[in-house]
């Protein structure tokens, strides 16, 4: 998970436990039994929503899709543009050498169905059908959290039942309604700040993160065909960086003398005295 998520989970708990103890002491708010009966629920419905392989690839794409990315835009960006130098030097063929050193294996099988000799058609195929299942598993991974953030609150309202039953049923001890209410509001309390301080955002931070990934993976789609068809490396470049916002393009363009746009005044030939008189 990276730290910006981490971040904001403990920025979140330091503010709500900050405005408790302002008020008074937090150990009230602290029950173990609301919080077993609360997650303990919704872990439990949750593995009962997904078979055992699904859990389990669910997890993992979670992992992969919360770290880093394989590449930055720009990065790749030279890479691509390195590879077709290469290739309009060298031929296709002198890319094999270079696929092996990619640490990405969706650009590397890439650049590999090209060196093969693959139809660009069917390169575009294959490419585009691995970026579909690519986005199916990180859909899994967010329906995990979406499923986690459906059912925190909903446990929480049946410990709030549990609590309201317990305090119902003894009324006559008046010792027994306080903690009886205690579990029953605590629920609540947890259910709510688990879907909504944790699995919701953390649901939505993978679909920003799958948005992302799933660009790269565009933009290594259009540089291996590019690099197929022999295409220039700068509009190769271009091309690539026709993907990114207008505040990323610039520095890569500002370097480069505008069209149209003197870069510096000729030097005027000398008038000799000879050449005035004539």
């Amino acid at each position: 998970m990276d730290v910006t998520t981490i971040l904001g989970i403990l920025i979140g708990l330091g503010l709500i436990g900050g405005s408790i103890m302002i008020g008074g002491s937090i150990l009230p708010y602290l029950d173990l039994p609301s919080l077993l009966l609360t997650m303990g629920g919704t872990v439990a419905a949750t593995i009962i929503n997904y078979r055992g392989r699904q859990l389990t690839n669910a997890l993992r794409i979670i992992g992969i899709a919360a770290g880093h990315r394989s590449f930055q835009p720009d990065e790749l960006i030279r890479l691509i543009v390195r590879l077709a130098e290469k290739a309009r030097r060298e031929g296709l063929l002198a890319m094999e050498e270079e696929a092996e050193t990619i640490r990405d294996p969706f650009l590397r099988r890439g650049i590999q169905l090209v060196v093969d000799g693959t139809d660009p058609e069917l390169v575009r195929n294959i490419m585009d059908i691995e970026l579909t299942f690519i986005e199916e598993r990180h859909r899994q991974g967010q329906a995990l959290f979406e499923s986690l953030a459906v059912y925190a609150p909903a446990f929480g309202m049946i410990g709030t039942l549990v609590g309201l039953i317990r305090m119902l049923g003894k009324l006559h001890d008046p010792a027994t309604v306080g903690p009886a209410m205690s579990l029953a509001l605590l629920t609540t309390l947890y259910g709510a700040l688990a879907a909504y301080l944790v699995f919701t955002p953390i649901a939505g931070k993978l679909r920003v993160k799958n948005d992302e990934e799933v660009m790269i993976r565009e933009m290594m789609i259009e540089g291996v065909l590019s690099i197929q068809a022999g295409e220039n490396p700068r509009i190769v470049e271009e091309k690539l960086r026709s993907f990114l916002p207008p505040a990323r393009k610039e520095p890569a363009r500002s370097a480069r003398p505008q069209p149209g746009r003197a870069t510096s005044t000729p030097p005027q030939p000398a008038v000799t005295s000879g050449a005035r008189a004539r």
